[in-house]
């Protein structure tokens, strides 16, 4: 039976999302679905799906699901969460300028400032390879790793989903494309990986270019932005606080220790509403 919904596009630096209210409307989309959804060609056109949903726990205002455009569903997604937070105020589902949220990999603490930019506290970043899942005997700063027998160094991590991260000497001349979809489904990443190609432009500032699993390369990935941050910091190349310079925009990510969550602030916007039958 086919059946109408509204919906809002949004994009966080051009990484654009399909947001659905599921809690005034009923919602349960087939991977089929999130495809169409996500076509350029025929559907709404996005990266991600984002259904905002009511939480199942008294500490948190809400719980939200992230799918991918090829209709996966994943467990974090930094530039959905700052649209996540701006529609559900924007909305009038919520007064509160900062609140908890559950998803799929941890809650996430969002806070929108007085300039309406949104500032998510990602959790602590998780270097244990069993954590990211990533196959590797010990926890490294940096791995190798051998692709189609030309061997990379990585630096590996969770943001609630698995994060690659290499350096590169240039992302304007980085082999996204190619390598990107081959270090996704590399073996030892057996729910595969986000994967960062990461330009040190000094200690403060880094260019990047993130092929997101699932989706392809991007125009700016918040939890990548965060990936490469804490991997630079624990390789000794960042300090504490960092512009990350996306082909979308600039993200400002801050990790102060090991201890305390990544910050990420950046901006949100919207595109149109609509409705669409499915």
């Amino acid at each position: 039976m086919t059946k109408t919904y509204n919906f809002t596009k949004m994009h966080g630096l051009g990484n654009d999302f399909v947001v659905f209210d599921g809690i005034n409307q009923q919602l349960d989309l087939t991977p089929g679905q999130i495809q169409r959804l996500a076509d350029r060609h025929f559907g709404v056109g996005c990266d991600q799906v984002l259904l905002v949903q009511a939480s199942p726990r008294a500490d948190a205002a809400f719980s939200y699901r992230i799918f991918n455009a090829d209709g996966s569903e994943v467990e974090q997604c930094g530039n959905g969460a700052r649209c996540f937070a701006r529609f559900v105020r924007d909305r009038g589902l919520i007064d509160a300028r900062e609140f908890r949220v559950v998803t799929r990999g941890g809650d996430l603490v969002l806070h929108i400032e007085d300039n309406d930019e949104v500032t998510v506290a990602m959790g602590v970043p998780r270097f244990a390879p069993a954590d990211i899942p990533f196959d590797a005997p010990r926890r490294e700063s940096c791995y190798d790793i051998d692709v189609q027998g030309h061997r990379y160094m990585i630096g590996a991590v969770s943001m609630g989903n698995p994060h690659a991260v290499l350096q590169v000497p240039d992302t304007a001349t980085a082999p996204v494309a190619t390598l990107g979809p081959l270090m996704e489904k590399h073996v030892r990443f057996p729910k595969r990986v986000n994967v960062g190609f990461m330009q040190v432009l000094d200690r403060e500032r880094i260019r990047l270019r993130v092929f997101e699993r699932g989706v392809g390369e991007t125009l700016a990935c918040g939890s990548g932005a965060c990936a490469a941050v804490a991997v630079g910091i624990d390789q000794g190349l960042l300090a504490s606080r960092v512009q990350v310079e996306l082909p979308g925009g600039v993200l400002s990510i801050a990790w102060r220790d090991a201890q305390t969550p990544v910050l990420m602030t950046g901006p949100v916007a919207y595109v149109f509403e609509g409705q669409i039958s499915l």
